[in-house]
């Protein structure tokens, strides 16, 4: 295989309908003849095999229970060397048709660009669009003193700006990837495209849903952590609203997602 994408998709495998859903959306990505590489990162007694077979996945490897962000990072270390770019995918989340193929064609062309990310639907249990992020261009400059309103599914990255700014740091539960977009951000681009290239699936059972206060106050101490050390002093004067703006904003998908399914 000579594809330069790589995608790491871990699961613990307890929702099988949405693994098979997202391996199929990985599959739709690209075109047929460059196939993404594909590495599963799951419990030690987890059966991968009909997977394997399918030609879905790559590779499977052992979660050693050290949290998300250590598991992602174990499998971006087992890519090949030839893969160039990479990301990650929920068990529950999707990419869009072609998405891979239109983000590793614009890195392909923008090499001062170190990340590509786009639109992304947040859908429900059932699929069903409740919201979209389209925030645009300006959510990078915002990333330092706002929410992280980058889509992380759907996102496609160097690996080797991955590595230079030292991977996931793992002493995060939730919002390493929010640290992982300030880092990559500091040297290179990140770059907007006007494509919707993945779907979120809200519901009570997604990780930053379920404890979303938690997720909240750690993106808040993300965004700290990387401040001047003289605006770490005032930065309590907007990380609080922040924080609140954020809560509210995901209560309000979470109201829409419900009386959607009550209308279904």
């Amino acid at each position: 295989m000579n594809s330069k994408v790589g995608i790491v998709l871990p699961t613990l495998g307890q929702r099988p309908e949405y693994l098979d859903q997202s391996l199929n959306s990985i599959a739709n990505a690209v075109n047929e003849d460059n196939p993404p590489f594909v590495v599963l990162v799951a419990p030690s007694n987890f059966d991968a095999s009909k997977y394997l077979a399918e030609g879905k996945i790559n590779l499977t490897i052992q979660d050693n229970g050290l949290g998300l962000a250590d598991a992602i990072n174990s499998g971006f270390s087992s890519m090949p060397s030839q893969i160039e770019y990479m990301n990650w995918l929920g068990d529950d989340d999707l990419l869009s048709p072609g998405s891979l193929s239109i983000t590793s064609s614009y890195l392909d062309k923008n090499p001062r660009s170190v990340l590509v990310f786009g639109s992304c639907d947040y859908i429900d249990g059932d699929g069903n669009v409740v919201w979209k992020n389209s925030s645009g261009p300006h959510a990078v400059p915002l990333l330092r003193f706002g929410p992280d309103l980058i889509p992380q599914p759907g996102a496609l990255f160097r690996k080797n700006a991955f590595w230079e700014v030292g991977g996931l740091d793992t002493k995060y539960a939730w919002a390493f990837d929010f640290d992982l977009l300030i880092k990559l951000s500091k040297i290179g681009k990140l770059s907007y495209l006007a494509n919707t290239l993945s779907s979120f699936r809200w519901h009570p059972a997604s990780l930053s849903v379920e404890h979303r206060r938690k997720s909240v106050t750690e993106a808040s101490a993300v965004r700290v952590t990387h401040l001047p050390p003289i605006l770490r002093l005032i930065s309590g004067l907007w990380e609080f609203p922040v924080r609140e703006a954020t809560l509210i904003a995901g209560n309000r998908v979470t109201s829409i997602a419900k009386k959607k399914a009550k209308l279904d």
